[in-house]
This record gives structure tokens, sequence and C-alpha cells, in this order.
């Protein structure tokens, strides 16, 4: 049988276009046109009230369409909770001091499926609960393998799952029998760099609709379609070179695959894949990141959403062709939810999710026949008023080689333009990761404070074209530091902030590059709050998840023949240079960035007598899901900023 080579239908079909909007549409942000908003109303607002607000998300539709399952925190811990389609009824299914996630209903409606860790450690297993109620039961029980992101077959009989094993860094696709509980391996991936996950069952149930990930940096991807009872899997979407592609579902008839793909330029685009030709029919043409969504039940019209320079953009179109129709939403992040679709069963409605900088995320059901939204639930609670807090905005500006930048700034109400102001500067995670126009509850507690706060998508973000994403390999606190650093130039720009009066915070990779920028750049910053980032590649890759092991070397190199690029781009190079007083905060049980980074960077600092304090949460991992550790997270952060940037602002320490 004869390759069909994804590229060469990519010409085929896509003579004609639509105009293309995208990261190069930019212009430079006039640092003078910023501008700080009158209000009476600001206030600092209480980091309390701040948690009275409710986290919701990962929501997935009842068989019959009269109830929505969800997670939420409204306890002080992630668990799952239903309500009716209305938004009403609000009702806690489950209870546990552990996070719950990945919640999906069986077809016959008599159960919900998630999954749950322990104490943050991300070995998943699959738990049950009866819809109506009652006690979970672990259905893998398995220390081991972390089982996530259940997939019902469309007769209730059997589960796709992940499958990853502990020591292993490579994700498989198993499948779970519901009625035995025994797993079975679909995939049996050899190569270690590279990884499965499913994008959807075929009607009938025979096959899977599955994304093979051919590297560990997420440049290179195919869509697959296995074979349910042999696990004979035919690649749909061979090509050459590098290209990222996703799928997210299968029609009914089983003919055409929604996916995206980045083979035109190095952007995602949204494409219909026609499986017995292999010919690709574009659907989007822009240099942002397209997204492929789900069917509509009746087969007819099909979801995807735009990210358009962090703010997401939430689309519906017919199968039969035709322009996309942006759904009537506010500006912000508008977000599918729904698993495994976000159609109600009788395709009148989508489930969805929005926030914004001054909006925190609740869902929505938008009604196709009005083309009218309705917020189902309202997390903002308590005392807390979203107008004590400024409105965000996208600005650009250009690094010190000429990359153009894209940051989200926020602006604290009723400032002077007098050079007097502190800000802060937030890296993202990553770093193959994106800072998104969302609600903050970290930027909240600083700008209502009078903080000016900037979140840089520097170079190695995703969101700006694959060459962009790339631009940091074997450079990490190179470049991508150099981007953070003309942030601050910008701030100063503006005539509101004190160059003498900045400091940084980030955690994961944003927590790494905080460690970086104190070191390497000791006389931008006076102040740095760290958490759970890495200070030293080379001992990451002796105690880190063995899937990150991977990924590292894909953004480093072999660190037997390139130890000088690990040592060029850890932290403990330079972190004797730094001036700014530092606060760690850590997970104990983190197996991403494991405490013993933390430990390093706190033993070096007390020897070298600098200003450093500590914090280890018990029972977290990377990241901290349980409401008083939060809430403790931040006060520590606002206290060690408000002593070290307004209490005793004297600059970086000399």
């Amino acid at each position: 049988m004869t390759t069909r080579l994804l590229c060469i239908f990519v010409a085929a079909v896509s003579a004609t276009k639509a105009q293309t909007t995208g990261p190069e549409t930019r212009a430079v942000t006039d640092p003078m046109t910023i501008h700080s908003a009158a209000s009476a109303a600001a206030r600092p607002v209480p980091i309390e009230d701040l948690f009275e607000i409710t986290a919701v998300g990962g929501g997935a539709w009842s068989p019959d369409g009269q109830r929505i399952v969800y997670g939420s925190n409204a306890s002080g811990r992630v668990n799952l909770w239903t309500m009716r389609a209305d938004g009403a009824g609000a009702t806690q299914l489950t209870k546990s001091d552990d996070r719950q996630t990945s919640a999906a209903w069986s077809p016959d409606g008599k159960w919900i499926v998630f999954a749950q860790d322990r104490g943050g450690n991300e070995i998943w297993d699959l738990y049950a609960v009866p819809s109506a109620g009652g006690e979970p039961a672990n259905v893998t029980n398995s220390a081991q393998i972390a089982e996530n992101n259940p997939h019902w077959s469309p007769d209730g009989s059997r589960i796709a799952i992940s499958y990853k094993p502990k020591e292993s860094p490579v994700t498989d696709i198993a499948i779970l029998d519901w009625k035995t509980r025994q797993v079975r391996k679909l995939t049996n991936e050899q190569k270690q760099d590279s990884s499965w996950s499913v994008a959807a069952w075929s009607r009938d149930g025979s096959s899977i609709l599955a994304v093979r990930q051919n590297n560990a940096i997420f440049s290179d991807s195919d869509v697959y379609l296995i074979d349910v009872a042999s696990g004979k899997a035919r690649n749909l979407t061979a090509h050459q070179g590098q290209q990222q592609i996703a799928a997210s579902d299968l029609s009914a008839d089983g003919k055409t695959a929604l996916i995206a793909s980045d083979a035109e330029g190095g952007y995602p685009n949204v494409a219909l894949l026609d499986i017995p030709s292999g010919k690709l029919h574009w659907v989007t043409h822009t240099h942002w990141d397209a997204a492929p969504g789900r069917f509509s039940p009746d087969g007819k019209q099909f979801t995807y959403g735009i990210n358009e320079d962090g703010r997401t953009h939430a689309y519906i179109a017919a199968l039969s062709g035709g322009a996309g129709r942006e759904l009537n939403m506010p500006q912000g992040l508008t977000s599918f939810s729904g698993n495994p679709t976000p159609f109600s069963p009788d395709g009148k409605l989508l489930l969805l999710t929005h926030q914004s900088s001054r909006r925190p995320s609740d869902f929505w059901a938008y009604d196709l026949s009005t083309n009218q939204p309705r917020q189902l639930t309202h997390s903002v609670k308590g005392n807390f008023n979203p107008a004590e807090l400024p409105q965000s905005e996208i600005v650009h500006y250009k690094s010190f080689d000429g990359t153009m930048i894209s940051a989200i700034l926020s602006v604290p109400f009723n400032l002077k333009r007098d050079g007097s102001v502190p800000a802060i500067v937030l890296p993202h995670g990553g770093p193959t990761g994106q800072t998104v126009d969302s609600f903050s509850r970290q930027t909240a507690a600083l700008s209502s404070r009078g903080y000016i706060c900037i979140a840089p998508n520097v170079r190695g973000s995703t969101g700006y074209g694959k060459k962009f994403m790339e631009a940091n390999i074997k450079d990490l606190g190179g470049g991508d530091l150099q981007d953070e650093v003309y942030a601050v130039k910008f701030l100063v720009a503006t005539g509101f902030a004190d160059a003498s009066k900045i400091g940084i915070t980030g955690g994961s990779y944003g927590g790494y590059m905080t460690l970086m920028a104190i070191g390497k750049t000791p006389e931008v910053w006076a102040a740095a709050v760290e958490q759970y980032g890495i200070i030293n590649w080379l001992t990451m890759l002796q105690h880190e998840d063995a899937f990150l092991q991977q990924y590292e070397k894909s953004l480093l190199g072999d660190p037997e023949k390139e130890r000088d690029i690990y040592l060029k781009a850890s932290p403990i190079t330079f972190i004797r240079n730094e001036r700014a007083p530092l606060l760690v905060l850590q997970g104990e049980n983190d197996p991403r960035v494991p405490k013993e980074e933390a430990e390093q960077v706190v033993e070096i600092l007390k020897k070298e007598g600098r200003t450093v304090d500590v914090h280890y949460y018990a029972a977290e991992g990377h990241g901290f899901s349980k409401r008083e550790n939060q809430i403790d997270a931040l006060k520590r952060t606002v206290d060690w900023f408000d002593r070290c940037l307004k209490q005793h602002a004297t600059g970086p320490a000399s």
C-alpha cells in the first residue's frame, strides 16, 4: 500500500485561502499609552476574599442531558459536584482530601468514573461512584501505574485510558473492561520519548482515534486509527519532516477525523481529514493557535477554538462547508467543556467555561437556536467585587534582538506617573506553555495592593508558531531570560514603575526563571519568590519523572556530550551572584520538580549569608491544591514583596 504523505495533500487542497492573521500583525505598544484608571472602589482585596471564589472545571453532561458533573473546590478540596442542566441544585458528589479530576459519565447514566492521586504524587487511579451518590470505589488500585483520562466506549462495556508506569517515560493507551475490571494495554510504545493519547471512540466501538507524540518536545506527532480487538494501528497522517498534528473526534460514519496540523508554516490550523483518501480540507487559515473540537450529535456541525494572543474564541461550523461562526461570548478565555463532548445529548446546547482577568471561571450553557449564553455557575461569592480589580491588557514590546514579545499587563488603579511604583514580573511555567488572559488570584492580590504586574510570553512559549516555541532550545535562561528583563524596561518606560522596586515570581519553569533571573541578572531584581523551580538541570535528571527526563533532554541535549549547555542553563551556576531576598515555596511530594531542588537553593544561599526563607507544604505536589495552602502561599508571597519592595525598598542589595 502506498504511503500517503500529509504534506502532499496539504498542497493539494489549500490553493484557496482566507486572509491570515497572526503574531506578525502585532504592533509595538507605546509605553506612554499605558494608563492607570481611576477608581473610588479600589482597595487591597483581602486574600481570604479571593479564596471565597470557587474554582470550577472539567464538566460532563449526563447521558439524558439533565445533569452535569464537574470539579469544584467549594469544600476547600477539588472534588466532584453535580448540578442540573440549568445550573441549579449544586450537590457535592464525592469527598476526599485528595484532588479528583477527569470525570466521565457512563453511557447508561449509572456511574461516574474519575481520576484521583495521593498527596499530589500524580500516580492516578481510576475511581467509580454511583451517579445517584454513594461511596467511590478504586477500580484500578495500582500504586505504581498512573491511569487517567477515561473515555467510555459507546456501549459502556469498556473504558479507554492513559496508562503510565511510574518508572517509565512512556504513556500508552489501555482498555479497562468495565465488568471484569481487567486492564489490557492497547499500545506498546518502545520509543522512550514517544507517547499515546485517546482522541475518540468510533460510534460502533470497534476503533479508537488516537494521537502518537513522536518526540518529547511536542513538535512532531501523528494521528492513528487503532482496531480495539487486534491493537493494529493505521497511521492516517504519515508525513515528512516534523509536523505537530492533533485529533479530537471522529465522525459518526468513521470517515472524517477532526484534526489540527501545523503543516502550513508551523502554525496549527483546524482541518477535516477524509480518512479514505487522506485529503485535508482546511477549516481555519490563521497564524494563531487553532484547536479542533467535537462533532455535534447529528454529525452536521463541529466546534473549534482559536487562541489569539492569549485570548480564546469559540466557533461552530457546518460540516457541509462555509465559514465558522464565533460564539457570542464576552472577551477573555472561552473554552469548550464536556467529557467527551460539549454538546448536550439533544445537540441544542454547548457547555462552555469562560473567564477573564476580572471574571473567575464559570460554566455557561450556549443555546445554539438563540445564539445566547446563559451562566450556570456563579463562582464569585462573599465580599469580592470584580470591579475592585484593574482590567488587564495585552501589550507588545521588542526584546534585545528585535523579537516581538506579548505580555499580559495589569496596572493598578489611581497611580501617578512618577516612577515610584513597585512592579512584579510573572514568568510562566513550561517552558512550552503560555500565560493567557485568565483570572489569577495572585495577580489580583498584587495589583490591588499597588503592584504593576506583567506576565510575558517569552521565546519558547506556545501560541506564536513552532519557530517561536523552539526558539529557546539549548538556550534556556538565555534569550528567554532577556525577554523577561526587557519586560522590566517596558514597565520603567511607562513612567510608572520604579526600576529599584522590581520583583519576580513564578512556579515550575517560572520558578526556574526566577532563580536564573536573580543569579544571572542580579542588578534588575529587588525581591523574588520562587515556587517549585529548578536550580540544577543535572540533578533534576536524577530525581524527576521519567517522561520529564526525556523532555529535559529534548530541550538541552545529551547530558554526557553537552554538559556545558546544562551548566550554562542551570541557576546553580549563577545563584551566588544574587542580591534579591528570596522566598522558596515547595510541595513535599512534587514528582516534577522534586524537593531536592529547593533544598539546594536554600542550603547554598544560607551558607552565603543571604536573605532566604523556605516553606514546604505536606501532601502537596507540583502546585498547591488545598485551599489553606493556597491561601498561605499567597499570603507569604504578598508579605515578602511588601517587606522587600515597600517597607524596606532600597533596590537590589549591593
